[in-house]
């Protein structure tokens, strides 16, 4: 589920949270980062739960409004073709789906249901919805289609779950819209009813797994030694005046450069400089590219860099 760009930035707030709070206890702060990022799983189930529990929460809906002494015609038969969605069913009896929710303990919408009905509630008010039920066909694309512009138009933008999501777990700020993205690409491959939702893993592999862990402690170990090699390349600048964010993202750089053979430099020039620019101040890029830059050539000067693999510098 995860790309290394979104490892950076989980390593790199893990460290910034570590200099903030004074820490120096590495081995708890990396259980720190590596339950921030094994609690995305927690964040992709609830997002996928939510469509669940909207379908569920409506189904309930319809019945007791079907049993109403005084119910109108249209009470008594309601138009199913949103409960009776094809993707919500397939995501409602997914397997997989349940098992993860029964495994991760997922009870969010349980224990706070009125967001369900807040969602319930714009999802019916929104010209997707009244759209869609007005449709008198019916396929498994356009159940697709629908569930998708819901999922793009109304409920991943909401406001109040973001807050909401934001308040439970700090750490998915950042990652929401890794999830939504990604269930995004999952809701768009369906092609039919029966085809098996696949519940992903929070890392594409052992290697970024390894490279999370190893990425954090390499830096975090040798700080000093990395902070070295660009405070006499900032003549204009007291080291202690760099935007905190600034240094830790040099000096992931620099660890990338120096003891990740494995990664080309481009790769990591473009990936940390791109961090600047989303994370820190409007210069900062600009500050870290051009010291980058000249530790490149310096480390290339005196063969420093140890890359494996053809053209990889």
């Amino acid at each position: 589920m995860l790309n290394r760009r979104h490892i950076r930035v989980k390593v790199m707030q893990t460290i910034y949270a570590m200099h903030q709070n004074g820490s120096d206890q590495v081995e708890k702060e990396q259980r720190f980062l590596l339950n921030s990022i094994d609690v995305i799983q927690d964040l992709y189930l609830t997002m996928l739960s939510a469509l669940i529990e909207l379908g569920k929460k409506e189904t309930e809906y319809l019945a007791l409004a079907s049993k109403k002494h005084l119910a109108t015609p249209e009470e008594r038969t309601p138009n199913q073709k949103f409960v009776n969605n094809a993707v919500l069913q397939l995501l409602l009896h997914s397997k997989s789906i349940q098992e993860g929710i029964e495994n991760r303990k997922i009870n969010q919408w349980i224990l706070n249901d009125d967001y369900i009905l807040l969602l319930l509630s714009a999802t019916k008010e929104s010209t997707i919805y009244q759209n869609y039920m007005e449709q008198t066909t019916t396929s498994f694309a356009a159940d697709r289609d629908f569930i998708l512009d819901l999922f793009t138009e109304v409920i991943a933008p909401n406001e109040k779950l973001y807050d909401y999501l934001e308040d439970l777990k700090l750490t998915w700020v950042d990652d929401i819209p890794v999830v939504n993205t990604f269930i995004v690409k999952q809701l768009t491959a369906l092609q039919s009813a029966d085809q098996k939702w696949k519940l992903p893993k929070v890392y594409k592999d052992q290697e970024d797994q390894e490279y999370a862990q190893e990425l954090f402690i390499k830096t975090v170990l040798n700080e000093k030694e990395f902070a070295g090699y660009f405070s006499d390349k900032t003549p204009n600048w007291d080291v202690d005046r760099i935007a905190e964010l600034d240094t830790i993202i040099l000096k992931m750089a620099i660890c990338e450069l120096l003891r990740f053979p494995s990664i080309p430099v481009k790769v990591t020039l473009n990936e940390y400089l791109e961090l600047a620019k989303e994370y820190s101040t409007p210069k900062s890029s600009i500050f870290i590219n051009g010291i980058l830059d000249n530790l490149v050539k310096e480390f290339q000067a005196k063969n420093t860099l140890q890359k494996i693999g053809r053209g990889l510098l």
